[in-house]
């Protein structure tokens, strides 16, 4: 790949409405996997409920159904209306639960109704009450009453939380299939308490109902060791220029979220990547390098464990022959830098696999795409490759979408359309499982 020098200050990041109106895929000319689908949300008595109205917000301006039940203790905390105005539909208590108005119980037409059900947040009460299945108000009969997955985000104080009795329901609700979980999250509670009791983000919120839409709640990758590099390596010249490239490691998070989201065991080999983005991988081992050499050792270290191996970094094509220990003066910069290649990751882990091994390797290419990746994907044995386009809008380094053509050692070729990262790791993946084990790829 082409790289640039980089020095510049970082750009601000963007607010918190705005990026998560990007992932969701608010761009006036499509509403992605949100539009039109049926999620129903049910919000718990905890302070948390306040960052719900975000999600809420969110999903109905991707144009997604969102119907809202409140316990009556959320009620206290937030108010029917709110969410009836984010939703533009009615938000339902426990006095709507029997009343002559309803020509079918609603518990049962909502739990009929909805593709996915999220509880934010998830009280201890309604946590004990799910796991032994009672049903005392309307959010626990609608609960009974549905089929479709339920994504489950907790929020306590920590002391709640670690109580045995606390983790006894949570251990057992997670045997029941139907229930995928996130959170909680460390951190300062509302009662100044540090620890972990926070409910997930609204971020983590949305990309994992996005997937359990994508999966229909499919843990097809469960127990699955994926190992996954991300984001543009560095090569230093002083401790402050770099030779490096635009990627911002998008693409490895939404690959890593949607081996997560699947079930897998994660692994993510990242070069430098904001904190706000890594923020939504907890329960992801998190590698952190730099340079192209220090991915290459944690990637050969991590190797043997891994059944699919995803390398989605930016990788430095060279480095300085020289790395200055200090800053060195504007007028001490050389006009001509002497460079060295670093080496191939890509080519050296062919290599090093087994034969029950997936390795699936990143072109990211301007003009002809196909080419380029045919010859990357013959040359180094690779199992599959992405041939993704730089040069087009909405596509490549920094986007919260991309469009690629997936092929592998087999002679399969599948194209995929604009759309978000998220949804093209997840078809990605698809891909991946369907390749035919060929054992005469790769290191035997």
């Amino acid at each position: 790949m082409a790289t640039t020098f980089v020095g510049l200050p970082r750009p601000m990041a963007k607010s918190t409405k705005n990026l998560l109106v990007e992932q969701i895929g608010v761009d006036g000319k499509s509403k992605i996997a949100m539009f039109q689908k049926r999620i129903l949300v049910g919000v718990g008595g905890g302070i948390a409920a306040y960052k719900v109205c975000e999600v809420v917000s969110t999903l109905a301006k991707a144009g997604a159904e969102v119907q809202v039940i409140l316990t009556d203790e959320a009620t206290q905390f937030v108010t029917p209306l709110t969410f009836a105005t984010l939703s533009r539909h009615p938000a339902y208590t426990d006095r709507d639960f029997w009343q002559p108005t309803h020509d079918r119980p609603l518990h049962i037409q909502l739990g009929e109704w909805a593709e996915v059900f999220l509880i934010a947040p998830l009280t201890a009460n309604t946590l004990a009450k799910l796991a032994y299945g009672l049903a005392d108000n309307l959010l626990t009969n609608t609960v009974l009453a549905s089929r479709c997955p339920v994504l489950l985000a907790p929020a306590m104080n920590t002391e709640m939380w670690q109580q045995q009795s606390v983790q006894r329901n949570w251990q057992l609700l997670q045997t029941d299939v139907r229930y995928h979980v996130t959170g909680p999250e460390a951190g300062i509670l509302a009662c100044d308490r540090v620890g972990s009791g926070r409910m997930s983000e609204p971020s983590e919120l949305l990309s994992h109902l996005e997937s359990l839409l994508y999966t229909n709640g499919n843990r097809d990758l469960a127990g699955k060791p994926v190992l996954i590099s991300a984001s543009g390596t560095r090569e230093h010249i002083d401790p402050v220029r770099f030779i490096g490239n635009p990627s911002t490691g998008k693409m490895g998070i939404a690959l890593a979220q949607a081996a997560l989201h699947r079930g897998a065991i994660v692994t993510l080999v990242h070069a430098p990547i904001e904190r706000q983005l890594l923020a939504s991988l907890q329960g992801v081992r998190l590698i952190p390098v730099i340079s192209a050499a220090e991915m290459q050792q944690a990637m050969q270290t991590y190797l043997p464990e891994a059944d699919w191996i995803v390398m989605a970094a930016a990788v430095a094509d060279v480095k300085p022959s020289e790395v200055s220990a200090e800053k060195l003066p504007k007028r001490s910069l050389p006009l001509r830098l002497s460079l060295t290649l670093v080496p191939d990751i890509v080519a050296t882990l062919s290599q090093l696999k087994r034969s029950d091994q997936r390795l699936i390797g990143f072109a990211a290419q301007s003009g002809d795409i196909l080419t380029p990746a045919l010859e990357k994907l013959q040359q180094k044995k690779l199992d599959a490759i992405v041939a993704n386009p730089i040069d087009q809008p909405n596509s490549g380094f920094g986007s919260d979408r991309n469009q690629a053509i997936f092929l592998d050692n087999q002679g399969r070729k599948q194209t995929i359309p604009s759309c978000r990262k998220l949804e093209m790791a997840h078809q990605l993946f698809d891909f991946i499982r369907d390749i035919p084990f060929h054992l005469e790829s790769g290191a035997q």
